[in-house]
């Protein structure tokens, strides 16, 4: 029978799309499709189940294949060629997704299917385009996982503006047409509020306390060396969400600043030569000088040759550097 799609990629009467990638979760699979089956008997809208196996290396897919064709259950299996991280596996779910919403969540059953139905009803009376869970009662080791991400959220929310207690949490509601205009990349999965508050206002953000499960298979998959990985992170988060359009303001600042100091050197160089007879010709300060006005010019010449590939790729891919939401008008 064919299927009728919307022109966003939708499935019409498809209300939600559970998006799950896992990796190396044999002894998990099985028992978190039994609790998402059993979540989500009091959803009465159209859902599916788009489970994404990021190479698994077990039998993750395999127990996985048991459950296609459960009598109630619209599962789709994405089987990625090889690992390629969860951000790419989580790309790939909301890529195949077709439901008018769509939640992600953990395979490992630390996340709660059943708090989705609740979720979804708050995501929509508060009117947001993201819902954020927040594992207030975190069941995770305090050295190694708690107060790193206590300190992760307290300086990310600080530099990307999205306050919120928990941006490691994996379950989320989105709007299938806010989180489709994300290109997930990298590491950034943890970044997801940070980057949809680049399309929606901030305000249509939101979060809610979630029930959290202590792992019961397998290991982490994460360790505290990836702090550091976040610190790089978040440094890109930081410039695309304010220098995308314009990255010749962030280099030509730092260009002008450089620009700055190597003139003050100079002037006061200048100064004691002509002034005071001073001999500068073997002064530390007159290299720093000269290295400063030169690190200026590159710093701005960077600035201007990253404002031309931004303006070619606006121009050549027809991208415009806004997002219309709706079109509101009198009706004639």
């Amino acid at each position: 029978m064919e299927t009728d799609h919307r022109s966003d990629g939708q499935t019409a009467g498809l209300e939600l799309s559970l998006v799950v990638p896992v990796f190396n979760e044999e002894e998990s699979v099985g028992p978190l499709i039994e609790r998402i089956c059993e979540a989500m008997v009091p959803f009465t809208a159209p859902w599916e189940l788009v489970l994404v196996d990021d190479g698994s290396a077990d039998r993750t897919l395999l127990h996985a294949r048991k459950f296609i064709g459960r009598a109630g259950l619209d599962l789709k299996i994405v089987a990625l060629q090889r690992n390629f991280g969860q951000t790419a596996a989580m790309q790939a779910g909301i890529d195949t997704a077709q439901g008018r919403l769509i939640a992600t969540l953990d395979g490992d059953l630390q996340n709660d299917p059943k708090d989705i139905p609740a979720m979804v009803a708050a995501l929509e009376e508060r009117e947001l385009d993201l819902l954020v869970g927040w594992r207030k009662n975190r069941q995770d080791g305090l050295f190694l996982r708690k107060i790193p991400s206590w300190c992760a959220n307290a300086l990310i929310g600080r530099i990307t503006g999205v306050k919120l207690h928990d941006y490691g949490c994996s379950l989320k509601i989105y709007r299938a047409s806010i989180i489709k205009q994300v290109k997930l990349m990298g590491e950034m999965h943890r970044f997801i509020p940070a980057w949809v508050a680049g399309v929606v206002p901030s305000s249509r953000i939101g979060e809610m306390v979630v029930t959290h499960h202590a792992r019961q298979h397998g290991t982490s998959k994460y360790g505290i060396s990836r702090t550091f990985r976040v610190i790089l992170d978040l440094l890109s988060v930081m410039f695309f969400m304010r220098y995308k359009a314009r990255p010749g303001h962030f280099f030509g600042s730092l260009g002008l600043g450089t620009g700055f100091l190597s003139a003050i050197i100079l002037f006061w160089l200048f100064v004691e030569k002509v002034v005071f007879g001073e001999d500068i010709g073997g002064r530390p300060l007159l290299i720093l000088g000269f290295m400063l006005f030169l690190s200026s010019v590159q710093l701005i010449t960077t600035g201007i040759l990253a404002e031309m590939i931004a303006r070619t790729y606006y121009r050549d891919d027809a991208q415009p550097n806004y997002i219309v939401r709706q079109v509101i008008h009198k009706e004639s």
